[in-house]
């Protein structure tokens, strides 16, 4: 992260930061941008709620890329998301055929499923107001990837219907076996999550219809 705001410095192209994980990450983006440079950053929702010791067991469905951090680093992702030091939260959503996530750990490959469980993990982990979720989850990610003329945009007459309809006090408990996902790479199995996406709208289309996928 250090060598990389260097190079923005230098060059003055802007920079989107994948990933964050350890609370230094954290202190360099917020220092970065006191200092005006044009960078946004992300984070996972398994980096905000598992922790590092949860590889003690070598279950290769904890295993992700950067790997996942002690209290105090999640701790200080919390204050970025809290701070707006942190733009975003990205799913990395990584299915993984089930032999490849029963293999040992380090041959296992990294990354678990994100998409469905991001709402009520993020909800579960920090507590926000929903429109600062919206910004995390809708808004900033539009405009960052520059898809901010379809996606990310008010609710009315004339505009895309791309819109999802979700509250953050419905609680659930994941089971893998119903997620939509072919994969089920997911530690958040049998976890009670605070927070949910009821439907679904894209391009005027209900892709999901109380919390399951129609397509």
């Amino acid at each position: 992260v250090r060598r990389d705001l260097d190079l923005v410095r230098e060059t003055g192209a802007t920079m989107h930061f994948l990933h964050l994980s350890t609370a230094g990450s954290v202190d360099l983006i917020r220092a970065a941008k006191k200092e005006g440079l044009p960078i946004t950053a992300e984070v996972t929702p398994h980096h905000i709620s598992l922790r590092d010791e949860m590889l003690l067991g070598f279950n290769p469905l904890f295993k992700v890329n950067p790997p996942l951090r002690t209290a105090a680093d999640i701790e200080a992702l919390h204050e970025g998301l809290r701070d707006g030091t942190v733009d975003a939260v990205a799913t990395d959503h990584a299915p993984h055929a089930a032999h490849t996530k029963e293999m040992p750990l380090d041959e296992a490959p990294p990354g678990m499923l994100g998409l469905e469980t991001a709402l009520g993990v993020l909800c579960t982990a920090i507590p926000l107001e929903v429109q600062r979720i919206a910004e995390l989850m809708s808004w900033n990610p539009a405009r960052i990837s520059r898809l901010d003329a379809r996606h990310g945009r008010r609710i009315a007459a004339g505009e895309p219907a791309n819109i999802a309809i979700w509250d953050t006090t419905t609680t659930w408990t994941v089971a893998r076996q119903e997620l939509a996902s072919l994969s089920s790479n997911t530690p958040f199995d049998g976890m009670t999550l605070r927070g949910k996406v009821h439907h679904t709208i894209f391009d005027g289309e209900i892709v999901v219809y109380e919390g399951k996928a129609q397509k």
